[in-house]
């Protein structure tokens, strides 16, 4: 079907204005890596490893509501807010500037400032908060072990992807690094020493009944607690169920 003339000026009208106007990607997600570089590619992936961290902080809120976890989750959002007030304030650029990329500065890296904070965190729970995971004393240890050695290995490699992939220069990196190590640091000890111990009496509040949120603190071992607890429930109303068919 033909177009008439005023369509065909509308539609060359639109193409005029598309031609002007500056599209950019969104690079919070966006990862480029060399063609054909597997290894590249490979890092590329690695690198959105703090995506996955945060989606995996908001499923642990939404079908277990801990406050820790909660306190922990809102301890990520205040380093990646302090970070941005670094980045503007410093105003470094990348060592590698794209069209697209050209306004974002890179001081300090906020890949490395989170995942350090996230393997930095994690470690003081390990120590100092985890106890008691399991009545094995070597399987617990290795647990542990696994634990932190997994953590610092990840921000590692995401450390090193933002420099193999020309998104930071190594003192960028090692900037957000240490940022994000001395920030959890601050974080759990404002955790450990002020809000655990108002945990009990927030738990007490109207809107936590409502939102069903719940203090962990004291149990040792969360998994073990809530295993044992939902098999003695399944035993009792087993009982109970074959008692009622049996009158």
């Amino acid at each position: 079907m033909a177009l008439s003339d005023g369509d065909e000026n509308y539609f060359s009208k639109i193409l005029k204005e598309n031609d002007k106007t500056k599209w950019v990607p969104l690079s919070l997600t966006l990862v480029e890596y060399p063609k054909d570089d597997i290894l590249g590619k490979l890092l590329a992936i690695i690198s959105l490893t703090p995506f996955g961290i945060g989606s995996g902080f908001l499923t642990l809120i939404l079908f277990r509501r801990d406050l820790h976890t909660i306190t922990f989750f809102v301890g990520t959002l205040c380093s990646e807010a302090f970070n941005y007030l670094l980045k503007h304030s410093i105003c470094e650029a990348r060592p590698k500037l794209r069209p697209d990329d050209m306004v974002e500065y890179g001081m300090p890296s906020s890949h490395a400032q989170f995942v350090w904070f996230f393997a930095t965190y994690i470690i003081y729970f390990v120590f100092i908060r985890l106890h008691h995971m399991n009545n094995n004393t070597i399987i617990e240890n290795v647990s542990k072990l696994l634990i932190i050695s997994s953590s610092v290995l990840v921000a590692l490699l995401v450390s090193f992807s933002r420099i193999y992939l020309e998104y930071h220069s190594i003192s960028q990196v090692l900037c957000g690094a240490l940022v994000g190590v001395v920030f959890a640091t601050f974080w759990f000890a404002l955790t450990y020493f002020v809000f655990t111990p108002l945990f009990p009496q927030i738990v007490t509040w109207k809107i936590s009944e409502f939102l069903l949120l719940r203090d962990t603190t004291l149990i040792p071992n969360v998994l073990w607690f809530e295993y044992t607890n939902t098999r003695q429930e399944v035993r009792a109303r087993s009982r109970k169920l074959v008692s009622m068919k049996s009158q």
